[in-house]
């Protein structure tokens, strides 16, 4: 684990930094079957985020969430149902379906097991998202991008092992984003990586993102913003890691097994 934080740390990029962007995949080892995701989060440097654990009672699932302002950016809970969202281009949502008034992300991780029970749940509470797309993968091996295009929702379910994540809307690319120099070297370091043979781990995973992470720079008005945080799920292992400002001395790291037996809730600032 000291070497995934290693790889992250010492990127140097010359790529235009961007403060809204985030970088996610879901991905399966072909031989090994297990599951893994990683998330590079860029936002803005002054932003107090921090993670959240929920123990689990009689209706709802444990679950663990990262994010601020009492908002779940993405997160996991203990059957392996995994979720992070992305800014997009703006999209017209279908006729009576809003944006939700409350924290879905936590309410998803709650009240859902697979992914496909997240998506009835969209369904059911008639949710959809005007500047913004929603992965969701699970410990089945299913995931899918969730994405509303000119009032109509479009799933983009995974291909063979992989599914990745910018902010492009992956149904509609002429809208904006694309190309993706972060979606592009998430895809060559796959497949770099699928031709060595080698069996995959959560410091492979994490690797997929090194040239998408962004180092921090001051964009406008003064303000920082670059990779605020990065996540590492071993779904399979349920083991948890973050890297905080792309800083190994900032690593917060978590037994998802043990944390969700407990019945103590946990708010961890990352500051």
């Amino acid at each position: 684990m000291k070497s995934l934080v290693l790889i992250i740390f010492f990127l140097t990029l010359l790529y235009h930094s961007q403060a809204k962007a985030c970088s996610v995949v879901y991905y399966i080892d072909k031989i090994t079957g297990n599951i893994y995701v990683a998330n590079n989060e860029d936002y803005w440097y002054d932003t107090e985020a921090y993670i959240q654990i929920i123990p689990g009672s009689e209706n709802e699932s444990a679950r663990l969430w990262y994010g601020w302002d009492d908002f779940a950016q993405g997160g996991i809970n203990e059957h392996g149902l995994f979720f992070d969202g992305a800014v997009t281009p703006k999209q017209k949502i279908p006729a009576g379906y809003g944006s939700p008034e409350d924290n879905l992300g936590d309410e998803i991780l709650a009240e859902c097991k697979t992914v496909k029970e997240a998506l009835a749940y969209l369904e059911k509470k008639k949710i959809a998202l005007t500047d913004a797309h929603i992965m969701f993968g699970d410990s089945e091996g299913d995931a899918v991008v969730v994405e509303w295009i000119n009032g109509k929702k479009i799933l983009n379910r995974i291909k063979d092992n992989k599914l990745v994540m910018t902010n492009f809307l992956l149904s509609d690319t002429n809208s904006g984003n694309f190309p993706c120099y972060r979606y592009n070297s998430i895809e060559e370091r796959i497949r770099t990586f699928e031709n060595s043979k080698d069996t995959s781990s959560l410091l492979t995973v994490g690797n997929f993102l090194g040239q998408a992470a962004q180092p921090p720079k001051i964009i406008e008005n003064g303000k920082t913003g670059g990779t605020l945080y990065s996540t590492f799920i071993d779904i399979t292992g349920m083991e948890f890691v973050l890297v905080y400002k792309l800083d190994n001395t900032k690593v917060t790291k978590i037994d998802l097994k043990k944390e969700f037996g407990k019945n103590t809730e946990r708010h961890i600032d990352l500051n």
